[in-house]
């Protein structure tokens, strides 16, 4: 017990900055969940053979996790039966592929009876050799909309390209940290404890704080001005990939070299810790940024780095793929797609004044 109140939970809410110079308007974004529209973006089809049923699905007001439990009993499998790429927002309409290990045997006759309980739609099917994995797909297409002052703000379409022309911060959304940050008084409390798989069998506690101090070196970049140009010692990550890479400090930085070059082009982004065991690549004053993030947060850092979980990478900022604003009476219609684990609340709190963070 003595171990456990060396871990408490950081303050909350926490002050995260923007980096645009800060919401313009109030605005509401999920009035209904068709608001909030996500489709998963794959780069390749099911090949129309083999053991697994996919399905092309759109869920409304429900989360991905249920779905799942669902379709399996409707399909009388097991719930390692299912298999699914990424966990889409519950209070939304979301299409995304689900499959089904069917080996055998069709699905059943009835199966859109015995979803009809519940907001489900089977848009498309195809059978594949393999169980879809997490994590397979690469981007997430959004349409939101929009209502309240935000949408007649004279500095709305402004803000919007220098966003596009910018990039956003990629802040883990504050929906990762649940109601008044409940998730990470809970992560924090399992990992003081000592993290075991039995407590968290999805890891999702063990996301929840390494969410949390990338966010918070995130935060310390963007007060420090730092955020969207690799300096010297920076890890680098290359756009929509997880290839990186160490800034040299002969770069030139941030002056006119390639690499500020196509930082400012969007090519590349510099990359943040998500915290675990293992020694940082990074250098010189990227590297006192992540010796106060572990000074700041010493117990939390530590337990992460006991539960075993590695050192990994995230970008810094994000770029909007295909972005589109446009008013449409009352209402302001926005989409863009993001790369896989980058949240759309991310982008909306430059513009609109969260409501939850």
């Amino acid at each position: 017990m003595a171990e456990a109140a060396e871990t408490p939970r950081p303050g909350w809410p926490p002050h995260w900055p923007c980096a645009h110079g800060g919401p313009l308007a109030a605005g509401d974004y999920r009035a209904s969940p068709e608001d909030f529209v996500v489709e998963e973006c794959l780069d390749f089809a099911p090949e129309g053979h083999g053991e697994h049923l996919w399905l092309w699905l759109e869920k409304r007001d429900l989360s991905t996790a249920e779905l799942a439990r669902r379709l399996a009993r409707a399909c009388a499998v097991t719930p390692r039966d299912i298999g699914f790429s990424g966990i889409k927002d519950r209070f939304a309409v979301t299409r995304q592929w689900l499959s089904v290990h069917l080996p055998g045997r069709e699905a059943p006759d009835d199966l859109d009876v015995r979803l009809g309980d519940m907001p489900v739609c089977v848009l498309a099917h195809a059978r594949h050799p393999r169980k879809l994995k997490r994590g397979v797909h690469r981007r997430n297409r959004f349409l939101l909309r929009l209502s309240g002052p935000i949408v007649a703000h004279p500095e709305l379409e402004t803000r919007w390209q220098r966003l596009v022309a910018a990039g956003v911060p990629n802040y883990f959304g504050p929906q990762r940290f649940g109601v008044e940050g409940r998730n990470l008084t809970r992560a924090c409390g399992i990992l003081a404890r000592g993290w075991r798989k039995r407590d968290d069998r999805q890891g999702m506690m063990l996301s929840t704080a390494r969410s949390y101090l990338f966010n918070e070196l995130l935060a310390a970049r963007i007060r420090a001005g730092d955020w969207a140009m690799p300096l010297a010692g920076d890890v680098v990550m290359l756009d929509g990939t997880q290839s990186q890479f160490v800034a040299d400090a002969d770069a030139g930085l941030p002056g006119g070299a390639p690499l500020a070059a196509r930082a400012a082009r969007l090519d590349l982004h510099p990359a943040g810790p998500l915290w675990g065991a293992g020694v940082s690549e990074a250098r010189a004053e990227p590297a006192n940024h992540e010796r106060r993030l572990a000074s700041d947060n010493a117990a939390l850092c530590s337990a992460l780095e006991r539960s075993g979980v590695r050192l990994a990478r995230r970008a810094l900022r994000i770029r909007l793929i295909e972005p589109r604003l446009e008013r449409r009476g009352a209402t302001l219609e926005i989409d863009f797609e993001l790369p896989r684990g980058a949240f759309a609340t991310a982008v909306l709190r430059e513009l609109i004044v969260h409501p939850t963070l």
